[in-house]
């Protein structure tokens, strides 16, 4: 996975996510949603199958940068959590 920027302004951030789709883009899009801060979020996909997300992040102050590094660290501890319970659960 590679993420591109495509812009990036102040309040602003504009990324593809090459060699994902709709699972972690959704994923994300909806943690961003999370933070206070942010005014909106969401993505597109040029094709359903073939394109690769690009994602806009709006915020009314706090750095765009900072809001994504927070939701993918809360994704990321989310997926070890549910990760755990089913390994706990298997054995």
């Amino acid at each position: 996975m590679d993420v591109k920027i495509l812009e990036e302004e102040k309040n602003r951030l504009v990324f593809e996510i090459h060699g994902e789709g709709h699972t972690l883009a959704n994923a994300l899009r909806k943690e961003l949603w999370q933070d206070k801060h942010t005014t909106a979020a969401g993505y597109q996909m040029d094709h359903p199958l073939l394109g690769n997300p690009k994602m806009v992040v709006e915020t009314d102050g706090k750095a765009p940068r900072k809001a994504v590094e927070e939701a993918v660290s809360r994704l990321q501890a989310a997926t070890e959590k549910f990760r755990d319970k089913v390994k706990k659960e298997i054995k």
